[in-house]
C-alpha cells in the first residue's frame, strides 16, 4: 500500500512543482509520469535494501536463483523510471514496465498464498 502512497504524492507534489516552478511538470500527464517514476525508484530501491530479503521469499520456488531475479527486475524498475522521465523513451518505458509487472504477478500470488 506504501508505493501506492508514494505514487499519488509523487504525482500532487509534481504537479504543485510544474504550477509554481518548472512548465515542464504543468500538465496531469507529466505529473502522473513523474509521480510513477517516483513510486518505481523507491520500489526498485527495496531490492538492494533491507526488504531485500522479503522479496527473495516472495519469488515462487519453482524459478531459479531468485535473488538474481530480484536484483534484475530492482534494476528493471530503476531503468523504467528514468525512462519514464525522458521524453523520447517514455512510451517504450511505460510498455516495458507494464511487462515487468505481469512478469513480476506469480511471485505476488505466491507471496499472497504462502503468507511471505
Amino acid at each position: 500500500m506504501i508505493p501506492l502512497y508514494v505514487m499519488a504524492a509523487g504525482i500532487v507534489i509534481a504537479r504543485a512543482i510544474g504550477a509554481f516552478w518548472w512548465p515542464a511538470l504543468d500538465d496531469w500527464q507529466a505529473a502522473a509520469r513523474a509521480g510513477l517514476a517516483l513510486m518505481f525508484v523507491f520500489t526498485g530501491m527495496a531490492h538492494f535494501t533491507g526488504p531485500r530479503a522479503d522479496l527473495i521469499a516472495m519469488v515462487p520456488p519453482r524459478l531459479p536463483f531468485p535473488g538474481f531475479l530480484v536484483t534484475v527486475t530492482g534494476l528493471a524498475e530503476l531503468a523504467g523510471a528514468v525512462g519514464l522521465m525522458v521524453p523520447a523513451l517514455s512510451r517504450l518505458a511505460a510498455y516495458c514496465l507494464m511487462t515487468l509487472l505481469v512478469l513480476m504477478f506469480p511471485a505476488n500470488v505466491h507471496a499472497a498464498q504462502s503468507g511471505h
